[in-house]
């Protein structure tokens, strides 16, 4: 890796990158992607190391080879499969399906919230929903992208619980905690996990140019720390030109990601 690759990788080419590492080692399986940032991740993926990933055109075709985000509907596709909304639901209840959602709230356990801010009962802010977060989160794995670090995102408790979290799981007993697996949580600071005893978030790696301190100002709870803690790492020169040329000429990443 030279030198070049260091110095032009950007922040959200470095986020595309840790995003599509939380897929290494799935093999065959479904990959969800929510979001600019995870849909070409999951297309970085799949064009390197996980080949055997399957994931959509965001309707329902499965792809054969990738196509630019952002592309017009009537973009040519080499198409493997059917996947109709319908079906994905058997997919999330067989464990085959690994998802990277948005997280509006996260807290030290992995839960997270996209429902609403402040009180159920008289929320000061309407979001989506619960949505799919409670079938995810208790059948397969899944991962969260924050495109935005900030303590209003990674809170010490969130406001409504949309994704279970390890804490929430272990309390609900085996038929909750048996398939749940929050895997990582990538910011636009860095790269997050839960490999510690009692499933409380772990610092896995900064992005270049960010400090663990930075983090942890912007985090409004406690975190894991390392005593050495590894930097994110940089693009290959395949991946550059894979995100550049061919997943996301348009360049629609940098509009998502914080700077």
């Amino acid at each position: 890796m030279g030198m070049s690759v260091i110095t032009e990788a950007t922040l959200a080419e470095i986020c595309v990158v840790a995003c599509a590492e939380v897929w290494r080692g799935d093999g065959e399986i479904l990959a969800s992607p929510i979001g600019t940032v995870p849909m070409i991740a999951v297309r970085l993926a799949a064009s390197t190391f996980e080949p055997d990933l399957l994931y959509t055109d965001g309707d329902a075709f499965l792809l054969g080879a990738p196509i630019p985000v952002g592309a017009p509907a009537d973009t040519p596709k080499l198409v493997d499969g059917w996947m109709p909304f319908r079906n994905v639901f058997d997919v999330v209840w067989s464990g085959k399906r690994h998802v990277m959602m948005g997280a509006t709230q996260v807290d030290r356990f992995g839960n997270q919230n996209i429902a609403c801010i402040g009180p159920w009962e008289k929320p000061k802010a309407q979001l989506l929903g619960v949505r799919g977060a409670p079938g995810n989160t208790v059948n397969h794995p899944t991962s969260y992208w924050v495109p935005n670090h900030t303590s209003r995102v990674f809170v010490e408790r969130v406001d409504c619980v949309s994704g279970v979290g390890y804490d929430r799981a272990a309390a609900a007993g085996p038929t909750a905690s048996e398939f749940h697996e929050i895997r990582r949580v990538v910011s636009n600071k860095g790269v997050f996990d839960f490999e510690t005893p009692d499933h409380s978030m772990r610092l896995r790696s900064v992005h270049p140019g960010v400090t663990v301190d930075d983090i942890v100002e912007n985090t409004g709870f406690p975190l894991v720390i390392p005593d050495d803690v590894a930097q994110t790492r940089l693009p290959t020169d395949e991946e550059l030109h894979l995100i550049r040329d061919v997943l996301d000429p348009q360049n629609l990443r940098d509009a998502e990601v914080k700077g």
